[in-house]
């Protein structure tokens, strides 16, 4: 069967069905996997946590692998002031999860603030706080 065919009645052209599944079935089997970005996933110490004591780092993990060279993480008192060991990294074993070490911290409000690229190059960003009694 012809893609377009011709009404008798109204000499218009009628598309077929079947040429139509096939241009959809190839304009779906062509079509790329939509943008995503890298969101977190769960946290040690947990989002909102109360802690009895200092844990030794803060790690956060990610629902997709993030980019090493543009992912970044650090730790704040409430102050303001940075408290962790500047040694932010995306683990070797896991592309997914951010760390940042934490020398042993005093009672108090503390947050975490992450920034990190996903792997098709999308940036995501965010924090949350933590407290040590």
């Amino acid at each position: 069967m012809d893609a377009v065919s011709r009404n008798a009645r109204t000499g218009r052209a009628a598309i077929t069905a079947a040429p139509v599944g096939a241009l959809l079935a190839l304009v779906l089997s062509t079509a790329r996997e939509a943008p995503a970005h890298a969101f977190p996933d769960h946290s040690e110490p947990r989002v909102g946590a109360s802690l009895k004591t200092s844990p030794a780092d803060v790690r956060v993990w990610f629902d997709g692998a993030i980019e090493p060279v543009f992912s970044t993480i650090r730790v704040e008192n409430a102050d303001r002031q940075r408290v962790d060991k500047q040694d932010g990294r995306v683990s070797p074993d896991d592309s997914r999860l951010l760390i940042v070490s934490v020398p042993p911290l005093p009672p108090g409000k503390y947050r975490v603030y992450w920034s990190v690229v996903a792997r098709d190059g999308h940036r995501t960003d965010g924090d949350f706080p933590f407290r040590i009694k």
